[in-house]
């Protein structure tokens, strides 16, 4: 398969999801220079999910991707969730506030969600990508029958292998070094940590399925040594964070725009599933010894809004899901199609 022949791109370059980041119009400008554009549905409700796509759908004629969370459906833990809850009850004080009386599951997963996957076989998109696993086998035929390009995260080679089974044509290899959370199918197994470009040639040499890099590539150099391993594109995240047209707030960007890009940290502490993250002070509260153990995802992550929305209310922004990748110093702030057209001129240089 010629992955950029069939979306028609003009450079090897996806945009990734990053939902809450990720908006209809960043997605669309960066379709209209000739990547693909992704937006983000695992974090919203159906509804919202058709006015996304609607939105992107008024931006561009162009092939975009939507990406789902397959992740497990959690099960409620009171014991569990309310230690974490007593845990965090100090930093919401010193914002004059108290956390959650109970933790809720505040987005649905894709896995089993009958409703979202209307919504997507509606939208017929050229492509659909799944983080944190796959569907099940209904679903992926389904999909396939819409005629969908299935794109699957993975961090291992036993992933890739469980991907290629169940019908993923193009796998995303998700390196250590990248930002927001890690795609593995099972966040509580070993973490093996391979970077992307150890994980990238991994999978090339095995073969079996077109492989896509992505974690820590921020310009035209490490797109060009992602395809020299045998990718057949990039997925760049954090160099899209600076754009006017992502969601980012103010103290997000001004975090990645100062000299605190340079320290990222894996945490689960804000949403209950390891996350690289700029190092703030959510992160160093996560590395606590004295923590009880953090809820499931995405139920921790109730409580890690509500202490950001605390927190900004106050004029704290160091509490933010401030995903980025360890290329965060490398961040250039511009709009979208301009930084898809520096991009594509660094990699033709190279």
């Amino acid at each position: 398969m010629d992955f950029l022949a069939r979306l028609g791109l003009s450079i090897p370059l996806i945009q990734a999801p990053m939902a809450g980041t990720s908006t209809p119009a960043l997605a669309a400008e960066v379709c209209n220079a000739g990547a693909l554009g992704s937006l983000a549905l695992g974090a919203i409700a159906p509804d919202e999910a058709r006015r996304q796509i609607a939105d992107l759908r008024s931006r561009t004629a162009q092939p975009f991707n939507l990406n789902l969370f397959v992740h497990e459906t959690p099960q409620p833990d009171p014991s569990r969730e309310a230690a974490w809850l007593d845990a965090l009850a100090p930093l919401f004080a010193e914002y004059g506030t108290q956390p959650p009386g109970a933790l809720e599951t505040i987005y649905e997963s894709f896995a089993g969600n009958a409703e979202m996957l209307d919504v997507v076989l509606e939208a017929k998109p050229a492509v659909v990508s799944f983080h944190f696993g796959l569907p099940d086998a209904a679903t992926i035929a389904a999909l396939k029958r819409a005629d969908c390009l299935l794109l699957g995260s993975v961090t291992s080679l036993a992933e890739a292998e469980l991907s290629l089974a169940a019908g993923i044509d193009v796998l995303v290899a998700q390196g250590w070094e990248a930002g927001g959370h890690r795609g593995m199918f099972d966040p509580d197994t070993a973490d093996d940590r391979l970077g992307t470009f150890a994980l990238t040639r991994l999978l090339t040499r095995w073969g079996k399925l077109p492989v896509i890099a992505a974690g820590g590539i921020m310009d035209g150099a490490g797109i060009r040594a992602a395809l020299d391993l045998g990718a057949v594109a990039a997925q760049l995240g954090t160099a899209f964070i600076a754009c006017p047209e992502s969601s980012a707030d103010a103290g997000y960007r001004a975090l990645l725009a100062s000299d605190a890009a340079e320290y990222t940290a894996m945490t689960r502490a804000i949403s209950g599933r390891p996350a690289r993250c700029l190092a703030n002070r959510f992160t160093e509260f996560g590395e606590r010894p004295d923590l009880p153990p953090v809820p499931a995802y995405p139920r921790a992550y109730h409580a890690g809004k509500a202490l950001n929305a605390a927190a900004k209310a106050r004029g704290e922004t160091r509490y933010g899901a401030q995903w980025a990748g360890q290329g965060a110093p490398l961040s250039r702030a511009m709009p979208a199609a301009e930084l898809v057209a520096l991009l594509a001129a660094e990699l033709s240089l190279t």
